[in-house]
């Protein structure tokens, strides 16, 4: 008896699908990492950003709050495990000038990560705002010891000097 290999019987097409399928797999999971880099601060769990996502940021870099708080409000609804959008929600909150709406989404970030670099830099400009500034270089010496001198520590440290 001659052995042959598991993949004689099946029909041209059929092989050229499972290697299709195979080839996709492989490129899947080697730039998984990447495509999940820009989606947010990269101190989030959160999965790769959704056109949702994407929407809030464009936004929000607009600077449309208004069209990005039910978007935000929406996301966080739906997936109330995303310290990104929480993050974001804070912001746009933030310079709608609801600092209430903004302090309990940034505490919702940290509460769900509590190394979320971009919520502790915004946060710790709320408490600039409200004039808390010992709170803020809380904040600081926080993102300090996590980061170093990454661009939320210096953006809060510029924002505590001036």
């Amino acid at each position: 008896m001659v052995l042959q290999p598991w993949f004689w019987g099946y029909p041209m097409p059929h092989l050229l699908s499972l290697l299709v399928l195979a080839l996709f797999g492989l490129l899947s999971m080697t730039t998984g990492p990447a495509l999940a880099e820009g989606s947010s601060d990269g101190s989030s769990d959160t999965p790769l950003a959704s056109p949702a996502h994407a929407e809030a940021q464009a936004a929000i870099e607009a600077e449309n709050y208004a069209a990005a708080l039910p978007i935000l409000i929406r996301l966080t609804t739906e997936a109330p495990q995303d310290a990104d959008a929480w993050n974001l929600l804070g912001y746009a909150s933030r310079k709608l000038g609801d600092t209430e709406t903004a302090g309990k989404a940034y505490g919702r970030a940290l509460q769900i990560n509590p190394a979320h670099l971009g919520a502790l830099e915004y946060q710790g400009e709320l408490f600039l705002q409200l004039g808390e500034p010992e709170k803020a270089r809380a904040n600081l010496e926080r993102l300090q010891t996590l980061c170093g001198t990454c661009e939320e520590a210096e953006d809060l440290k510029a924002a505590l000097a001036g």
